[in-house]
């Protein structure tokens, strides 16, 4: 029952690392490196991540600067930035790419805002999801005498610490990155 434990605890762990990386990836108003994770440039025929190819850097809070350690892909990442869904014009000047955030808009930010909370929503539902799983593991356990059912309602309470707990941190981090979005 403890490995259940440890492995219901793993799964939710991990639901909310990718929240917190998701939540990274936002465009919050700011010059932030990470905006650039989700793009990937042909390189030779690989996709290769931008930040494998160039030095990415916050010259100024609302520009970020991408400068390709080979100068002949520059076209290729203006290209990939452009395709993306970041909704940012590059300035290419032959050196370097200069990504210029504008200020958002009221009416921006609370649609970031909503997508925050659906994200955090989301990330709830796959926590439940977890302690739905490991209660009929539990059950199962319990109905091939592999545990009592006493060690079941145990494990059903610390599931349940478990989920409260998660959910919780889940609401901490939403609060924190609307916080953010709104006071830009």
């Amino acid at each position: 029952m403890n490995e259940l434990l440890k492995l219901t605890e793993e799964k939710m762990t991990k639901t909310v690392a990718v929240l917190e990386k998701e939540y990274k990836s936002i465009r919050a108003g700011r010059a932030n490196a990470s905006v650039l994770d989700k793009i990937t440039v042909d390189y030779y025929g690989a996709p290769t991540p931008i930040q494998q190819m160039a030095a990415v850097s916050v010259p100024e809070p609302r520009i970020l600067m991408i400068q390709p350690w080979d100068a002949s892909t520059l076209k290729e990442i203006e290209k990939a930035i452009l395709v993306s869904d970041i909704g940012i014009n590059p300035q290419n000047d032959g050196r370097v790419i200069r990504l210029a955030f504008p200020p958002l808009t009221e009416e921006r930010r609370k649609e970031i805002v909503k997508d925050v909370k659906k994200t955090a929503e989301e990330s709830k539902v796959a926590i439940r999801n977890t302690r739905r799983d490991a209660l009929e593991k539990l059950k199962g356990l319990q109905k091939s005498n592999a545990i009592t059912e006493d060690d079941q309602a145990g494990g059903e309470k610390k599931i349940q610490k478990l989920t409260d707990n998660y959910c919780k941190e889940i609401d901490n981090l939403s609060a924190v990155k609307e916080k953010e979005i709104l006071e830009i």
